[in-house]
């Protein structure tokens, strides 16, 4: 067979039993660095331009970043030439930090300086790769072999940074590879590095282990990073960064299991663009954290914006169910989740604490609007179409009306086979209940009191042939109907009736909503209209028309036989 998994062998879990990240409560943001610039650069198809690049580094900048890899200046000249750009140009914030990487090769270090000449601050990342199949299959180096590129690199790193006193200089060293790497090998590797740069002495340090291909699940990752913090020397005195891939589809919680475990320091970029499957999101950590009431430290609530420069940039479109920044992400096609949603909504207060059945977070926090939240399809069920017609035309409808009407529309649905708007909600409630033919129009009414209830005088049908009525009843509808009855011979009786105020003040329109049985056969009907008994006549008449016109539903039929 070509798919065979006995060609793999499972990783090596860290024998650990001593293990206490598991009981840690992440309490605030690491320190964030956007490799988006470097990293996620080199992943495109199609590299930035530097228009893109600069739009890029202009949104990190906006939306909080503090420490930006902008690329990899000795690779390239394009990488070279825009790091000259920032600084020449004074493009780089007082308080952002740029970072930008090497590999431990002197040539290449030598030619980084140069890159870097006149920053304010830089942070000078050097890297060699150390894990088991690098040394054996790649550089043919032993253990002592690969200790001594790191070394030689960090040297040159310190006597370079001497030559440019007027920059504030903070060092960083990656065993790439390090999820592959022996742990006894990578922390001799840094201790190793540790001792050039001496940390201690005051030199600002960063090291960084990089799940450069994800080779395990988070919790070993995490694991790991607990041992290396344990066992390297002079921990106090250096920042731990992490920096994981997507390989596994883990990487962000590889990154927060990675936190922790004693991170302080967090690489990735915006919507994980880079290598393969990705990098770390920052945008999905961020917002975790976020949802959890921790400051992220980021402001991400222009969502709609950081997609579109993402996207332009990067030329990769966000998938509509990417988490926090997809188009569908908060959106309910469920008819149980809609109307969990509709009913979470409806009680809550401005102050209260995030509670929403179904949404982790309040969706206008992301510049969202409650529109996109719930939309209707053939899953649909009556919270989420009562939903749309409260949320946009302010009608509210009693929960029979709901079970009724949300039928209708998931016959359209189902016969369109897609998605039905709003304005296709509202216009199916119309045709189905609101219209009144003109032959059953109210025309006028009176209405009297006296001690055998309530007398009706009414008025309906065309302008030019109205047909007037009378009636006597408890109520004025039992009063209309009467008139009705006698009128077509035919016994009404109302089985529901609700009625609502729309808006508010002396000139708010009112709704009525009226089902009724008459001569065994149903029909239901609601009217508009500028007061509420107006409204509850013109229901009443609208469904009376339809026993009259043969276009009732028959007693004992499943509601899901309702048409539009």
């Amino acid at each position: 067979m070509a798919f065979d998994h006995r060609k793999y062998t499972a990783f090596r879990p860290v024998a650990k039993p001593d293990r206490r990240w598991p009981d840690q409560v992440i309490e605030k943001a690491p320190t964030w660095c956007a490799v988006d610039l470097r990293d996620g650069n080199q992943a495109l198809v199609k590299p930035m331009s530097v228009a893109q690049k600069q739009r890029m580094f202009d949104l990190l900048v906006k939306l909080g970043f503090k420490e930006i890899e902008i690329g990899f200046p000795a690779a390239s000249q394009p990488d070279f030439d825009f790091c000259r750009k920032l600084i020449e140009e004074n493009r780089i914030p007082d308080d952002v930090k740029i970072q930008v990487l090497t590999q431990a090769r002197p040539e290449l270090i030598k030619r980084t300086y140069e890159a870097l000449q006149g920053a304010q601050s830089a942070i000078v990342h050097v890297y060699n790769s150390t894990s088991t199949v690098q040394r054996e299959q790649v550089f043919g180096l032993d253990r002592a072999g690969i200790r001594e590129i790191a070394v030689n690199g960090a040297q040159l790193v310190k006597e370079l940074a001497e030559q440019y006193p007027d920059t504030e200089w903070t060092f960083q060293y990656s065993p790439e590879s390090f999820t592959g790497t022996e742990l006894d090998f990578a922390v001799e590797v840094i201790d190793a590095v540790s001792d050039v740069w001496r940390p201690d002495e005051g030199q600002p340090v960063i090291i960084n282990l990089p799940a450069t291909v994800e080779m395990a699940t988070p919790n070993v990752f995490a694991d790991q990073i607990e041992w290396v913090c344990d066992n390297i020397r002079r921990r106090e005195h250096i920042s731990i960064s992490v920096h994981t891939h997507n390989d596994r589809g883990c990487g962000v919680a590889a990154a927060e299991l990675a936190v922790m475990a004693g991170a302080d320091r967090v690489e990735g970029t915006l919507m994980g663009n880079g290598e393969r499957t990705g990098n770390m999101d920052l945008v999905t950590m961020a917002m975790n954290l976020y949802s959890q009431g921790i400051d992220p430290t980021l402001d991400l609530s222009g969502m709609a914006e950081i997609t579109e420069v993402v996207e332009a940039c990067t030329e990769i479109s966000t998938h509509p169910r990417h988490p926090y920044a997809g188009e569908l992400v908060f959106t309910a096609f469920s008819g149980s989740h809609q109307d969990a949603i509709r009913k979470c909504l409806a009680r809550r207060k401005d102050g209260d604490t995030w509670n929403v059945a179904y949404l982790p977070i309040d969706p206008s926090d992301l510049g969202r609007r409650y529109e996109e939240v719930v939309r209707i399809n053939s899953q649909s069920g009556k919270g989420g179409v009562a939903y749309v017609l409260e949320r946009d035309y302010n009608i509210s409808l009693p929960r029979w009306l709901q079970i009724e009407f949300s039928k209708v529309v998931q016959g359209a649905a189902e016969t369109n086979g897609g998605e039905v708007d709003s304005m296709t909600v509202h216009s199916l409630f119309e045709q189905r209940y609101l219209k009144v033919h003109e032959d059953w129009a109210l025309r006028a009414y009176d209405l009297r009191r006296d001690e055998d209830g309530v007398h009706a005088e009414f008025t309906y049908g065309r302008e030019s042939a109205p047909v007037r009525l009378e009636g006597q009843g408890l109520g004025a509808v039992e009063a209309v109907s009467d008139a009705l009855e006698k009128r077509f011979g035919i016994e009404v009786a109302v089985d529901a009736y609700d009625e609502f105020a729309l808006g508010e003040g002396t000139r708010a329109n009112a709704l009525a909503c009226i089902r009724l049985t008459a001569d065994e056969r149903h029909c239901s009907a609601a009217a508009l209209a500028e007061d509420t008994t107006s409204a509850t006549l013109q229901a009443l008449l609208s469904a009376v028309a339809q026993v009259v016109s043969g276009d009732e539903v028959k007693a004992g039929s499943e509601e899901s036989a309702i048409t539009a």
